[in-house]
């Protein structure tokens, strides 16, 4: 290493996190080379916040790390260094406008997902990366404990004094993200947590749960329970799907669901249809409904409470006959069906496949990377960036933050590194 050309960072990996680490380590006036094994960059990015991406939450850095169940005091140094604002600031720089909707999720303003990764490649173009499309990782070339370069499939080989994979998880595949980074990791001497899903939704196995497909809920309560154990609770919207359910709030609980069914343990779910009422006063709306509809059947004198649709799966569960008059139903009735409200059970079987997850938890361990410079403690010049790590956030835009943090992290501490060293 001694001159400045010499000094070539190689970046596996066009996402949010490679890309970050690319324009930080090439703005500092390292020769960066970006390798996406697609066509195209940013292909996941393009499609998160369904399509409009949620870049970051515009919270302070306790409350990020709070969002971040996997693992999340990891990242502190990391975001104390390059926070929600650092992001905001980057992308307007950049030439996006942003807004900050309900529950301070940022977006752009042209709700485009699109103009966030054409504003990030124009960014690479203008820092001088060398971005190299189509160009698939195979193996680190490694000599004598120093890295040399990148292997790609084809044959094709690239020089690199430094590396940082950021190769995302395995969740949506079909962009890329196959666990390529995982593979490189281990060559280097890392253990890899196992990969499971995350902010995934959840298969419920009863058939009425299935019947209700397509019915969104909102302003509902949903609490994951390990047998008897109340372990978290969401408040916000839910959907029913032909499988189970989906929704914000179930995405929420999923990594911890996800992580509990892998150790084979119980998992329900309870949904609190009226969080806004405690059981008095739910209990007091009930017996003014039954006296408003007294003549009618429970099907038609509950329409005031619920939807159509979980009526009667609601009077099912509660041991209530559909056709009962109102007038009929006893107090030991009446209060089972407040209890039902407050609390219908639902059994979850399985997470949906992690192939649907939006994000994957697990990945190349923490314990394994320094925490400030994302740098590998196996091997000296290796970084690391983003999902590929076993650090899992929730939804609300706190993913993409650790994205870009680590990114940033990993960047400029390469960019330092290979600098000192000319």
């Amino acid at each position: 290493m001694s001159n400045t050309q010499q000094q070539k960072l190689v970046v596996i990996g066009g996402g949010p996190a490679g890309i970050m680490a690319a324009v930080t380590a090439a703005e500092q006036g390292v020769a960066v080379t970006l390798l996406e094994r697609n066509q195209r960059l940013g292909w996941k990015l393009s499609i998160t916040g369904k399509g409009r991406c949620n870049i970051t939450n515009d919270c302070p850095v306790d409350e990020l790390i709070a969002n971040i169940p996997g693992n999340g005091r990891f990242m502190y140094s990391a975001l104390s260094a390059f926070d929600s604002a650092d992001t905001m600031d980057f992308f307007r720089k950049s030439g996006v406008e942003l807004k900050v909707e309900r529950g301070r999720r940022v977006f752009p303003a042209s709700d485009q997902a699109a103009e966030v990764v054409a504003a990030l490649d124009k960014r690479l173009r203008r820092a001088g990366v060398d971005v190299r499309l189509g160009a698939r990782a195979k193996s680190l070339h490694i000599e004598d404990g120093v890295i040399r370069g990148v292997r790609c499939y084809g044959g094709g080989e690239f020089a690199a004094d430094a590396v940082v994979i950021a190769t995302g998880g395995v969740s949506y595949p079909r962009t890329g993200s196959s666990g390529d980074g995982y593979v490189l990791a281990e060559e280097a001497g890392h253990s890899i947590v196992t990969p499971r899903a995350a902010l995934v939704p959840l298969e419920v196995p009863e058939a009425w749960c299935h019947e209700l497909t397509g019915l969104s809920l909102r302003n509902v309560e949903l609490s994951l329970w390990q047998g008897k154990k109340c372990k978290a609770k969401e408040f916000g919207e839910m959907l029913f799907t032909h499988f189970g359910v989906s929704g914000p709030i179930v995405l929420s609980l999923s990594g911890m669901a996800s992580a509990m069914l892998a150790k084979g343990q119980e998992v329900s779910l309870k949904l609190d249809l009226k969080p806004a009422l405690n059981v008095d006063q739910l209990d007091a709306r009930v017996q003014k409904d039954m006296e408003k509809y007294t003549r009618k059947q429970m099907r038609h004198a509950m329409q005031d409470l619920l939807p159509d649709a979980l009526i009667v799966p609601v009077l099912q569960k509660a041991g209530i006959a559909a056709d009962k008059a109102a007038h009929q139903l006893t107090r030991a009735e009446r209060e089972t069906l407040v209890q039902t409200l407050k609390a219908l059970p639902m059994p979850v079987s399985a997470t949906r496949p992690i192939a649907e997850a939006i994000v994957t938890a697990g990945g190349v361990s923490v314990k394994e990377i320094v925490p400030g410079s994302m740098a590998s403690k196996k091997l000296p010049g290796l970084y690391f960036a983003g999902e590929v790590m076993d650090v899992d956030a929730y939804t609300g835009g706190y993913n993409l933050q650790v994205a870009f943090a680590s990114g940033f992290a990993a960047g400029q501490a390469a960019a330092q590194n290979l600098l000192e060293n000319i």
